[in-house]
C-alpha cells in the first residue's frame, strides 16, 4: 500500500513538473521577439594597396577640379577678350542736319527721315527708283563721304552675280559644312556669311569684281552732286590672311561703298534693272526741269524674283524684322549689314517699299559704337515708312513721263 502511494506520488510530481515546464515554454514563446540567429555586422577592411590607390585618385580629382576651374576661367577670360570690342565713336549726334541743302527735296520725305533718325549718328537717303531722284538726304556730309565697309549688304551684289552666272537658283542648297545646307532665300534672310563665302570662292575674284563694277560699285553714283566722294572696290583680291574673296563676298572686307552707290543698286532692283544716275535737286527750278538720266541697263530682270523672297524674308522673319515694330501695312524688301573697323561699328539697311502706287528706296547708314548695328538701321527705316504712310505718301500721284524723249541716257559713267 505504501508502495502504491509512493508510485502515485511520484507520477503526480512528474505530472506537475511537466505542466510547469510547458507553461514556462509557452509563455516565453509569446513574449520573446528576438531573432533566434543574430546577424553579424560586416566590416569592409581595405587592403594597403586599395588605400594607396584611393588616395591617388582623390589627389587626381582635386587636381582635375582645380585645372578645370583654371581652364574655364581662362576660357572666359579669352572669350571676353576675343569678343569684346572697344569703340571710340559715339552712336549719337544731335547736329546731323547741319549744312544740308534742302530746297529741292520733298519736305514730307525729309521730315519723315529726320524724325526716324532721331539723334542717331547716321544718314538716311530716300530715292525715287523710277527716276533716280533723291527725295531726301539727311546728314549730307556723311551720305556724300567716301563710304564705309558695306558689311552684309554686299551680299546683294554677290547673289545677283551668282544667279547671272547660273551657279544657283533661289532654291539651290549650298553645303556649309558637315550636314548643314542652306538656299539663297534663307541665306539672304538670315545673312549667312558661310553661304556667301562659298559663292565668292566658286565665282572667283575676277567675276565678283566684274559684276560689282557693273552694278555701280567703285564709281560715282550721282550726277553732278557737289561733294560726292568715291567708294572703292579693289582691283585685286585681298590677302588670304584677311579671308580672300570669300570675306569680300560675305561682309565686304576691303570694300568701301557709299549710301548713294547702295541706293542706286537697290533702285535698279526695285525698278527692274535700270541703273540711274542719282540726282539731287537743290532748288525749285531743278525740280521743274528734272529729267531722269540712265547710266546703263542691267540684265537682272529675270533674277529679281530670285532674290525678292530673301529680301522680303529678311524683313518678315530675318535680320531686319525690327522694321515691323513700326510698320507692316506695305511690303518692304531689304538687306541689313553689321560690321566694324578700327573702333567704329557700321549699321546698314538698304530697302524699298513695294506698293501698288510705286516704290521708294530707303538707305539707312549708321556709324558709332555698340548701339549701332544693322537691325537698328532697319528699325529706323520702319519708323520712316510709318511716317510716310501716316502722311499719305503712298497714295497715287501723277506719274513721271515714261517716253524715251523725257528720259536721257548718258554713256559716261564718271
Amino acid at each position: 500500500m505504501r508502495f502504491k502511494n509512493s508510485s502515485a506520488l511520484i507520477r503526480l510530481a512528474i505530472f506537475c513538473f511537466s505542466v510547469v515546464l510547458l507553461s514556462q515554454t509557452g509563455f516565453a514563446a509569446t513574449i520573446n521577439t528576438r531573432p533566434l540567429i543574430r546577424k553579424k555586422h560586416r566590416t569592409v577592411t581595405e587592403t594597403p594597396h586599395a588605400r594607396k590607390r584611393m588616395r591617388t585618385l582623390a589627389r587626381s580629382r582635386a587636381t582635375s577640379h582645380r585645372t578645370a576651374r583654371v581652364v574655364n576661367a581662362g576660357m572666359r577670360h579669352r572669350s571676353r577678350h576675343r569678343y569684346y570690342e572697344h569703340f571710340t565713336m559715339s552712336s549719337f549726334n544731335n547736329d546731323i542736319t547741319e549744312g544740308d541743302v534742302t530746297a529741292g527735296e520733298d519736305p514730307v520725305v525729309r521730315e519723315a527721315a529726320i524724325d526716324a533718325l532721331g539723334n542717331m549718328n547716321g544718314t538716311v537717303v530716300a530715292i525715287e527708283p523710277t527716276s533716280g531722284r533723291i527725295l531726301a538726304m539727311v546728314n549730307q556730309k556723311l551720305a556724300l563721304s567716301s563710304g564705309a565697309q558695306p558689311c552684309s549688304t554686299i551680299k546683294l551684289s554677290v547673289a545677283l552675280a551668282a544667279l547671272n552666272e547660273g551657279l544657283i537658283t533661289k532654291e539651290t542648297e549650298v553645303r556649309l559644312g558637315g550636314r548643314s545646307h542652306m538656299n539663297l532665300t534663307m541665306a539672304l534672310a538670315h545673312s549667312n556669311n558661310a553661304y556667301f563665302e562659298a559663292l565668292g570662292r566658286r565665282l572667283g575674284f575676277a567675276r565678283v569684281h566684274q559684276y560689282a563694277r557693273q552694278y555701280g560699285l567703285g564709281e560715282l553714283a550721282g550726277y553732278n552732286i557737289p561733294g560726292e566722294q568715291l567708294g572703292t572696290y579693289p582691283t585685286t583680291e585681298i590677302s588670304a590672311k584677311l579671308g580672300g574673296v570669300g570675306k569680300m563676298c560675305s561682309f565686304g572686307e576691303g570694300v568701301s561703298v557709299t549710301p548713294l552707290q547702295l541706293g542706286a543698286l537697290v533702285s535698279a532692283i526695285a525698278n527692274g534693272g535700270t541703273l540711274y544716275f542719282l540726282q539731287h535737286p537743290t532748288s525749285p527750278e531743278d525740280i521743274a526741269n528734272f529729267q531722269p538720266l540712265v547710266k546703263r541697263q542691267l540684265s537682272i530682270a529675270p533674277l529679281i524674283p530670285e532674290i525678292s523672297d530673301g529680301m522680303a524674308g529678311a524683313v518678315s522673319y530675318g535680320t531686319a524684322r525690327r522694321l515691323n515694330l513700326n510698320f507692316s501695312e506695305e511690303e518692304v524688301l531689304g538687306k541689313t549689314g553689321t560690321c566694324s573697323h578700327e573702333g567704329t561699328r557700321f549699321g546698314w539697311f538698304a530697302s524699298y517699299a513695294k506698293t501698288n502706287v510705286g516704290h521708294i528706296v530707303v538707305v539707312v547708314f549708321l556709324e558709332g559704337g555698340r548701339p549701332t548695328f544693322g537691325p537698328k538701321a532697319a528699325e529706323i527705316a520702319g519708323r520712316m515708312y510709318r511716317n510716310l504712310y501716316d502722311h499719305e505718301f503712298f497714295l497715287a500721284k501723277p506719274l513721271l513721263p515714261a517716253d524715251s524723249v523725257a528720259v536721257r541716257s548718258l554713256t559716261n559713267t564718271q
